[in-house]
């Protein structure tokens, strides 16, 4: 409801409450008249096959009364109910696909899990089997989602799917051209509410009806005067938004980094110190563009009054309609019930088997005719002959007369009604395409295959009611995949469901330990830390297809039928399937038997092998553990061996260096030496001391050295040679 900040807030944003009443107003015009003949028609093939109201008003009451009989023999309902009910049991199912790098095949089951949640707590059943009997019956039907708190004592939203029981309240786009009219910009879904409802939830001023002429027919069907219309107007509308690139590869919306706590004070610090946040390796917008995208809007309008203003998470209208026979005609779309074209013969069939029964009545009832005279007056046989069986009948000679003669029952006229009437069942038959056989009566058909190949072609002749339904329910998934990121978007723990119905809790939006599918325990790396998973709802884009066949629990039953069978044309095959055949009886116990009789099978069925291979097996990798061991001995042994042999290398090495080091020494020495020396001989030969070169200014060699004086002979030394050097 607005309230009054509510009100000053909408005076702000220049909203302009008259303004959108006389805009919804329009558009409920144009869609009510776009839909007139399909609701007239709808209504019409409604009351006529559901409602048996199959004779005119004005010819039922002249026969009644005149106390003619008039007979009505609905054999329309059975042909609906046999659409009906084959949608019920090969029920389409939702199946989530990733089709982005950002998408995780993990993620997606889930998703799938916490679809088919929403289904079983919505019962959601319920609502496609009443839009698909809305569409056979009248040529269209209508479901809902809804989001509501998931308890009573927590801020968690879930979603849900409603039925719409009331298909005429519901009024589309008349522009719309999608064959799932998932191309709707405006809806209209009316509701009559008691004046005390109204004023609970609304108050108790300007109660005034909203406008609608196809709710108030000449017999006030559908108006209560103790009640108070009230409209809600569903809104789409083309918006340009802002999103980026992160430098992770995750696109937000522009709005939502400036709205979001977390993103926020990322962007904060890349604004104040980008050094730092390159540092820290937070992620940074790359790049951003302009993109088109749909704001939808619920409001609660009355005659007079704006009551309620609601946003909508999505970018859909949250309406999914489920069509019948859909004709265009020059743009202009009619929609058509399964028996709308075999009105006509099935009240030819009605009015020939009145007429025979008609005739049948108001025949004779004299079985006998004789002359004047002839019957005995006396006796009361005759007088009774046409209500009891008496053993003889007497009559009077009367002289030149024949004896009274049986007259036979006159049903040439009532034969040919009853033939009318059987003509009229086989239009019905043909206009529809549901044959004898396809209903479960005996027909011309006398082997199973061709018993199957006639309700086959029932089957095939009105598919396009359940292929509707498909395109329905994928449109239903496509808003649940819009809708989920936004209702799902917090870390918690939500149930999901498997195909086979078995429940699971699973956290979402948050890291948690990855279980082993076989084992149940947490996954372990090679250091042997968890291994976490997380399934992010908000990251990456889903897909989703939809498949009709039937339900897992009619699979089941077919499944154990066929083992049933299998079991008893190969007896000895029932020792290795047998906790698959137990698994799938539907009785109390069947899957703990299932357990037992799979702990009895043999190790070869199991997924094992046969003793004496696994011995060997056992044998091999124990060997294989050993050889490792040994192998990690000698690698160790290696490293310290080539360790000392390196080390032992560096010790060489730096001993090497030591005495290029010494060698070094050694050479600056003897230059040294060699300088002091030259020194000396300078001082004590000054006039060969080295004069510096004029032209290079290097010191020169002396042209002449002095010759060395023999040493005197040393006593008791022999001889020196004369050639030897003296010095």
């Amino acid at each position: 409801m607005i309230d009054d900040d509510l009100d000053d807030e909408a005076e702000n944003e220049g909203f302009d409450e008259d303004a959108l009443l006389s805009e919804a107003k329009e558009c409920y015009a144009r869609a009510e008249d776009a839909e007139t003949e399909n609701r007239e028609e709808g209504l019409s093939d409604l009351r006529f096959a559901r409602l048996s109201e199959q004779w005119p008003a004005d010819i039922r009451e002249a026969r009644e009364r005149s106390s003619r009989p008039c007979l009505t023999i609905n054999k329309l309902p059975a042909i609906t109910r046999q659409v009906v009910n084959d949608s019920r049991q090969n029920k389409p199912s939702i199946r989530v696909l990733p089709v982005d790098g950002g998408a995780d095949p993990d993620t997606a089951e889930v998703i799938n899990g916490i679809i088919r949640n929403i289904e079983y707590t919505s019962d959601a059943d319920v609502a496609y089997d009443t839009a698909i009997e809305c569409a056979v019956d009248i040529g269209f039907g209508y479901f809902r989602v809804e989001a509501d708190y998931a308890f009573d004592d927590t801020f968690d939203m879930d979603l849900k799917l409603s039925r719409i029981g009331n298909p005429f309240s519901v009024y589309g786009d008349p522009d719309s051209t999608a064959a799932d009219s998932s191309d709707w910009n405006k809806a209209f879904v009316v509701e009559r509410i008691t004046k005390d409802a109204y004023e609970a939830e609304y108050g108790d001023e300007d109660i005034v009806d909203w406008e609608s002429d196809s709710w108030s027919d000449e017999n006030g069907r559908w108006v209560n005067d103790d009640g108070v219309l009230v409209a809600e107007y569903w809104k789409r509308e083309e918006v340009t938004r802002t999103i980026v690139l992160m430098s992770d590869g995750r696109v937000f919306d522009k709005d939502e980094l400036e709205t979001n706590p977390d993103l926020g004070k990322i962007m904060s610090l890349w604004l104040e110190n980008p050094e730092l946040a390159k540092a820290s390796g937070l992620p940074n917008v790359v790049k951003e563009r302009e993109t088109k995208s749909y704001k939808v809007t619920q409001y609660i309008l009355s005659g007079s009054k704006v009551l309620q203003i609601n946003d909508w998470p999505g970018k859909y209208i949250p309406i999914i309609p489920v069509y019948g026979t859909e004709i265009n005609v020059e743009g202009k779309r009619y929609f058509r019930s399964l028996i709308h074209d075999a009105k006509d013969a099935q009240q030819m069939s009605n009015y020939w088997r009145t007429v025979g029964t008609e005739l049948v009545a108001l025949a004779p009832r004299v079985p006998f005719i004789g002359a004047k005279g002839a019957f005995d007056e006396d006796a009361d046989n005759w007088a009774t002959s046409n209500t009891d069986n008496h053993p003889y009948l007497e009559y009077k000679v009367v002289p030149g007369a024949t004896p009274p003669q049986r007259q036979p029952l006159d049903t040439g006229v009532a034969a040919g009604a009853l033939q009318e009437a059987l003509n009229a069942a086989d239009d019905i038959k043909s206009i529809t395409g549901i044959f004898d056989a396809s209903l479960g009566a005996r027909s011309n058909e006398v082997s199973g295959r061709a018993i199957m190949a006639r309700q086959r072609e029932g089957d095939v002749s009105t598919f396009h009611f359940i292929d509707n339904l498909s395109r329905a329910i994928r449109h239903a998934g496509r808003v649940l995949l819009d809708l989920i990121p936004h209702y799902y978007s917090s870390a918690r723990v939500v149930r999901i469901l498997g195909e086979d119905g078995k429940e699971d809790a699973r956290p979402i939006n948050q890291e948690y330990p990855k279980k082993n599918p076989e084992t149940g325990e947490d996954e372990r790396d090679e250091l042997g830390n968890a291994v976490m998973a997380m399934h992010d709802l908000t990251a990456g884009k889903y897909d989703l297809i939809v498949s009709t066949g039937p339900s897992f629990t009619s699979r089941r039953e077919e499944a154990a039928t066929q083992m049933l069978e299998l079991v008893r044309a190969y007896p000895a095959i029932a020792p290795v399937i047998g906790d698959l055949l137990a698994s799938n009886m539907d009785w109390p116990g069947a899957a703990k038997i299932a357990e037992r009789l799979e702990k009895m099978l043999p190790q070869q069925v199991q997924g094992g092998l046969p003793p004496q291979v696994q011995q060997m097996i056992d044998q091999g990798k124990k060997a294989i553990e050993y050889l490792t061991k040994q192998n990690e001995d000698l690698q160790r042994k290696l490293s310290d061996q080539n360790r000392k042999y390196a080390i032992d290398a560096e010790k060489v090495r730096i001993d090497q260096r030591k005495a290029n080091i010494d060698a070094f020494g050694a050479v600056t020495d003897r230059i040294d030496i060699v300088g002091e020396q030259q020194a000396r001989m300078g001082a004590l030969y000054p006039s060969i001391t080295p004069q510096a070169s004029p032209q290079y200014g290097q010191p020169t060699q002396p042209t002449q050295w002095p010759q060395p004086q023999p040493r005197p002979q040393q006593p008791g030394m022999p001889p020196r040679r004369p050639d030897f050097p003296q010095s």
